[in-house]
């Protein structure tokens, strides 16, 4: 991969997932730099002048009214990092800090916090070199920034708190001298600097998003192989009816599903077998659509959140003036993750549904009771869906709105609260289950396909779904006898997480054309 070059607001949501999970390299361009010596230059004037300016030569939060003199500045910035590195729980996984340190240093490259270049360089060898800060996961408001999970990973460049580095964890100190670096020293403004800011909450949200981009295409292909085993009506995906209501969404999972089918022995038209089928089968593409929707413009708010600056106070060089303001506050932020989990949370709801019809015999169309045709001798799928419902269910409570809840802090000056970092876990975590959720039920709509062959042995499925479903068996071998399978739900919904469904899906309609499109 070629190196990522910190430029203005030109970093893509890729980017992000790139240096978090892919290790690729950062840079700090000339440009920047320059930047960042400008700003740098006038903060120094300021403590040169004595001027009052907050978290400068002020104390922070309800002591912004105390003047800190200049001999002071540097010991209040290490002492603001120390007091505020209280973050409790596990820690967050690496990827996360990945994006996290990415993020800051790249909000921190615009040139308008007044800081020196050299922190800026030493996060990115925090990347480069591998070294991951232990950041705990919980502790963060979403209001003035992630300022105790932040805190935590400025502690590291000071010499302070923990690192894992080569796989283990070491005291901040040992972990930078393993890498051949030393600590650092913050001068005046650089400790608010580096934890003032929503940059936990974003590269959260940022992997999040793109998870459920890939989990909520690989459900219009576990879909469609549903719709095929419980011989269910296309007519519903007609592109008449999306036209007629014109959601971008809508239409665009209701091609999907006609591509995936296309070319089908299993699929019926209306009247052939029932007239219509159940909402969880003939509504997917609203469901779908919907979905798709609101992942767009949750991408659409990340991106222009990635290229901001969210410290505070901002300074403009040019205009001579250092301006206190509130583009910490994690709102925007916090809003569209709650969405996330909502969105998330439906896919999870209607795939569970499509599980039970296939499971259950009042609505399976001649498929056996949980799929298994000893039943009784053997359960079959039966509890599959027990787990499928359960994930469901906390996912129902993951969507309850973290930026509901305000509690103020600060004795009163940060008197509202965005709650975003907690948004932020909800909606990974709700990933997660969705992945899971999605598992059971390509587990038992290739079951069902299987049992349905018995009266169809010559039948074909659709040009998409073929492909999906030897994918699927590959992962997961057609239940037989009852087995174990709490480790093959978990590993197919991690390689569902990986798009590992959709690259089968584009390999297997290869020299097709107009093959199945999942990317979209």
């Amino acid at each position: 991969m070629q190196p990522i070059v910190l430029e203005d607001e030109n970093t893509e949501l890729d980017d992000v997932v790139a240096v978090a999970r892919s290790g690729c390299e950062v840079m700090l361009s000339e440009r920047a730099r320059r930047r960042m010596s400008q700003g740098r230059q006038f903060i120094d004037e300021v403590v040169q002048n004595r001027e009052v300016v907050y978290g400068v030569t002020t104390g922070f939060g309800k002591f912004s009214e105390t003047r800190i003199s200049g001999p002071e500045t540097r010991q209040l910035q290490q002492n603001l990092i120390r007091s505020h590195a209280v973050g409790v729980g596990d820690p967050l996984p690496e990827e996360v800090v990945r994006a996290t340190i990415f993020l800051r240093a790249l909000a921190l490259s615009r040139g308008h916090s007044g800081i020196r270049p050299e922190i800026v360089d030493r996060l990115l060898d925090l990347l480069n070199r591998q070294i991951t800060p232990v950041m705990p996961e919980q502790g963060s408001l979403g209001a003035s920034g992630d300022l105790a999970p932040l805190a935590h990973m400025a502690l590291v460049l000071t010499g302070e708190g923990e690192a894992v580095y080569d796989g283990d964890r070491y005291p901040a100190a040992e972990a930078l001298q393993m890498a051949g670096l030393s600590p650092l020293k913050l001068e005046a403004r650089e400790g608010l600097a580096l934890i003032n800011g929503t940059q936990v909450m974003t590269a959260l949200g940022v992997l999040a998003l793109r998870d459920a981009e890939v989990l909520s295409k690989s459900a219009d292909v576990i879909g469609s192989l549903s719709l095929e085993a419980l011989r269910g009506i296309i007519d519903a995906f007609d592109e008449r009816i999306a036209s007629l209501r014109p959601h971008p969404g809508h239409a665009r999972s209701a091609q999907n599903i006609r591509l995936l089918t296309a070319g089908s022995d299993f699929i019926t038209r209306q009247g052939e077998i029932r007239v219509q089928d159940g909402y969880s089968v003939r509504c997917m593409a609203q469901v779908h659509g919907a979905v798709r929707d609101a992942l767009k413009y949750i991408s659409t708010v990340l991106k222009r959140e990635i290229g901001a600056v969210t410290d505070n106070p901002l300074v403009f060089p040019a205009e001579g003036d250092v301006l206190s303001g509130g583009n910490f506050h994690g709102e925007p932020v916090a809003l569209v993750l709650d969405h996330l989990s909502l969105a998330v949370s439906e896919v999870g709801s209607i795939s569970e549904r499509r599980t039970e019809r296939l499971l259950n015999p009042a609505y399976s169309a001649g498929l056996p009771p949980f799929l298994t045709e000893r039943g009784g001798l053997n359960s079959g799928l039966m509890i599959t869906q027990y787990t499928a419902a359960s994930l469901v269910a906390e996912n129902k409570l993951l969507a309850s709105p973290a930026s509901a809840d305000s509690i103020p802090s600060s004795a009163g000056q940060e008197d509202h609260v965005s709650m975003g970092t907690t948004s932020a876990r909800q909606a990974r975590a709700a990933v997660k289950n969705l992945s899971r959720v999605l598992a059971v039920e390509a587990i038992s709509a290739a079951q069902g396909v299987d049992l349905r062959r018995v009266d169809m042995p010559n039948a074909s499925l659709g040009r998409g779904t073929r492909p999906a479903h030897s994918w699927i068996r590959q992962m997961v071998s057609h239940l037989e006898d009852d087995r174990t399978l709490s480790e093959e739900v978990q590993e197919l919904g991690d390689a569902l997480l990986r798009g590992e469904i959709l690259n089968a899906v584009e390999e297997g309609g290869k020299g097709e054309a107009d093959g199945p499109d999942t990317t979209t």
